[in-house]
């Protein structure tokens, strides 16, 4: 019904992560919309993002160049690192400004299921910088999910093995901040449970 340059635009923005094709549809009408100057700098900023951004050589965070910020910035503590699972998993972190060492980008979480094993994501890359020493802590924050899980208990096992004077610890898990406990499933109240501590 509609041109085919406008059909491939609602094509492409409906392979985005979360819009469906009437998503795709209004978003294909409203970058019509703009001026050709609003519409070529969206173009312009994917292209440029597409071209410049990579993986952090020491992290495998996203980076403008072969180091991320965080790994460059010399306040940060080299001894811990907390490892996740994705770049966007930093994000949250960052914004708690708990959090003052650097971190590692796995790419992934194990899942033996979908074809992802130990050799698939950074785990290799993960072992050689704690082996190399310097290191006190990894803190695992993988999500909590089947695989998040999965995922740190087979880093966890494995740098005790490798390295066993080095402290792993896994994030906290239960319930959020202000919520009710009658909305709480079983899971979560459980977890919150075995992880309680003293006040």
């Amino acid at each position: 019904m509609q041109a085919p340059p406008i059909q491939r635009l609602v094509t492409e923005l409906g392979k985005l992560p979360g819009i469906g094709s009437r998503t795709a549809q209004r978003l294909a009408f409203h970058i019509l919309r703009q001026s050709d100057e609003e519409a070529f700098a969206l173009s312009d900023a994917i292209r440029e993002v597409k071209s410049r951004i990579g993986l952090c050589e020491v992290c495998f965070n996203l980076a403008e160049g072969p180091r991320c910020r965080i790994c460059l910035d010399e306040r940060r503590d080299t001894a811990l690192i907390c490892v996740v699972e994705e770049p966007q998993d930093v994000i949250p972190i960052e914004r708690t400004h708990e959090f003052r060492g650097r971190y590692h980008v796995l790419g992934g979480a194990l899942s033996p299921i979908d074809g992802v094993d130990p050799e698939d994501i950074k785990l290799a890359e993960l072992y050689a910088r704690v082996e190399e020493g310097g290191i006190r802590e990894v803190v695992l924050a993988t999500n909590p999910t089947t695989t998040g899980e999965a995922t740190a208990l087979h880093v966890a096992e494995e740098l005790r093995r490798r390295t066993p004077d080095v402290t792993v610890t896994r994030l906290a898990s239960g319930l959020p901040v202000g919520a009710d406990l009658e909305y709480a499933d079983e899971v979560t109240l459980g977890k919150a449970l075995s992880g309680r501590r003293a006040l």
